[in-house]
């Protein structure tokens, strides 16, 4: 009798055509989203995207963190549960999905600015939402050097974005990591950006694709980085791990 994992058998539960679905992750300015776009091009992948909705509650959160922190985050947690909610919807079973967030990094968020009682109010709803989400094949985590990352946002010329901190992305580069540590839902893969230009460079856009169609079809390519779970059996943690699993 064939058996079907855990991810498959609760989507069939839930009447759910199966299809491919990896999300990519990382900083802010690191690539994630022209990532995705790359697979929408030359895959025709179909796109999820952090949702782009107003929170009313954040003008109240900059100027009183301490009293408003609670209704921002989970008005961007009830934003994210409902795009995942039509994840599914109007899928064919060769489709392929790709996504620029990942349901679950809300809590690195959480973990920042709430306080004891209103992390534990937020447990109680993720873990009650959290079931219903579909869990990706996959995560691809971009990473870079801070310096690298700070680069980039400058060159994006966002203004909300040039008051971003040096420490600001170490210590949510740390948070990341300590998600993954704990990771066991589906493969991690941390890839390093540093010198990829996906964007502009047909054979690095070439390269990146195949790398992922590896990852899809169960058999990565030969100097594709090894999943950092594997790596974590190694003692390789965190930041080590772009040293250990350069893919160009």
């Amino acid at each position: 009798m064939e058996v079907i994992d855990t991810k498959e058998s609760s989507l069939l539960a839930r009447g759910v055509i199966l299809s491919k679905y990896f999300v990519v992750e990382g900083l802010i300015g690191v690539g994630k989203t022209s990532l995705c776009r790359l697979m929408e091009r030359i895959r025709g992948a179909k796109l999820v995207l952090e949702p782009c909705v107003e929170n009313p509650f954040l003008a109240d959160f900059y100027a009183d963190p301490k009293h408003y922190a609670f209704p921002a985050q989970m008005f961007y947690l009830a934003s994210r549960y409902q795009q995942q909610m039509t994840l599914t919807q109007n899928t064919k079973a060769d489709d392929l999905m790709v996504a620029d967030y990942l349901f679950d990094k809300d809590r690195l968020f959480a973990e920042q600015t709430l306080n004891h009682n209103e992390m534990s109010l937020y447990n109680r709803f993720t873990g009650l939402l959290s079931n219903h989400v579909t869990v990706p094949d996959f995560i691809l985590f971009l990473d870079a050097p801070t310096d690298i990352i700070q680069k980039r946002i400058a060159r994006r010329s966002i203004q909300a974005e040039q008051v971003i901190e040096a420490s600001y992305l170490n210590s949510l580069r740390e948070r990341y990591y300590r998600l993954w540590d704990s990771w066991t839902k589906c493969p991690v893969y941390v890839i390093d950006t540093t010198a990829m230009n996906y964007v502009d460079d047909p054979k690095q856009a070439a390269h990146m694709n195949r790398m992922i169609e590896g990852y899809l079809e169960g058999h990565p390519i030969s100097g594709a980085p090894r999943s950092y779970q594997e790596l974590k059996l190694e003692d390789v943690s965190g930041f080590e791990a772009l040293a250990v699993g350069k893919s160009l």
